[in-house]
């Protein structure tokens, strides 16, 4: 899989100021860096603090990918252990994987080489405190577009083909259990692929520099068909914040862009309560368990279906909403309307 000798790509000029060429709406107590990048016409569609530093959590993975490729040669046949190792890391959002190559390729220095590489201007390796820290590293929104936009329109085909087809197979949930399907995968229908990122929960020790406190939660990816458009967007929420809240923050957020190409997903939201909610194969307690939802989050609803009469004082309830995104149920008490069927949502 040959990279060596690509020259970088010339980019469109990303605005640097912190006002949105858009529509973005971002919740209150949050600090966002977005960037919408249309392919076809070579144009951003949103841009809010494109340039600034965000701790790069997972997102970092795309780089360990590209540095472990780079020079391999046209003719490299890939070990099985590396395969397997890169494939969990990019569609599970594996840590163990990246720790493994963020030390066998030399740490900071896997950055200090992708940063020329592809043209990056404003990332960074971690700070010299946490040199073993690889999600400490600091990435932009802007530089974020910048490796899509590599991995898109200038690396070799079967670079393009393992990493963004491990990208569009990413999973609902990441190896350590979080739910990673936040933001992009939340709000828009497929094709979509993402390389999701969360730091924080609960918070991590700070240094000066890239803000290590806050809780930290991104979502990148591309979406549309032939991955039309690039999206990147970075968020830190006051320290403490609940995952759920996080969740639902950044989705809130995403549900604001405007991304051409793309399909948002039918459906009403509603916000959800309690914690460790389990969602249902079918509108009953003793179906298959297909997920658990984030304390608190909110969830896309289509439509809801008579099942199991359940009890959580002072809630009764034997409706159930069909929550498209997990493709299953959950019932209807763990829904903050107050009411035992939802409004203004059909019947299944």
């Amino acid at each position: 899989m040959l990279l060596a000798g690509s020259s970088v790509l010339a980019l469109a000029v990303v605005p640097a100021s912190a006002s949105t060429t858009g529509t973005v709406v971002v919740p209150p107590g949050v600090s966002a860096g977005v960037a919408v990048f249309d392919r076809q016409t070579g144009q951003f569609t949103e841009s809010l603090n494109p340039n600034l530093q965000f701790r790069s959590a997972s997102v970092v993975k795309l780089l360990l990918a590209l540095d472990y490729l780079w020079n391999r040669g046209p003719t490299y046949e890939m070990p099985a252990a590396d395969r397997s190792r890169l494939e969990v890391m990019l569609r599970r959002s594996d840590d163990a994987a990246a720790s493994y190559y963020w030390d066998q390729l030399g740490r900071s220095a896997i950055i200090d080489r992708m940063v020329p590489r592809l043209g990056l201007t404003n990332t960074a390796g971690p700070p010299a405190t946490h040199p073993g820290f690889w999600g400490y590293a600091a990435f932009t929104a802007a530089d974020t577009v910048r490796i899509y936009r590599y991995l898109l329109d200038q690396a070799p085909a079967p670079v393009r083909t393992f990493v963004m087809g491990n990208l569009h197979q990413a999973t609902r949930y990441g190896t350590d259990g979080f739910d990673q399907y936040f933001g992009i995968p939340s709000v828009f229908e497929p094709p979509f692929a993402i390389k999701q990122g969360w730091s924080g929960f609960p918070s991590a020790n700070g240094v000066a520099g890239v803000d290590l406190v806050k809780e930290a939660l991104h979502t990148t990816g591309t979406l549309g068909p032939n991955d039309r458009t690039i999206v990147a967007v970075y968020t830190l929420h006051p320290d403490s914040t609940p995952y759920g809240k996080a969740y639902t923050d950044v989705t809130r957020l995403t549900r604001t862009l405007t991304v051409p190409g793309a399909v948002k997903s039918p459906g009403t939201w509603f916000t959800t309560t309690g914690s460790g909610v389990r969602v249902r194969s079918a509108p009953n307690t003793t179906s298959t368990v297909i997920g658990t939802l984030p304390t608190t989050a909110d969830v896309l609803v289509t439509c809801q279906k008579k099942g199991q009469l359940v009890t959580d004082p002072p809630h009764t309830s034997d409706w159930w909403a069909y929550l498209p995104k997990y493709r299953g149920y959950v019932t209807n008490i763990y829904i903050s309307t107050g009411t035992p069927k939802l409004p203004n949502t059909p019947d299944c």
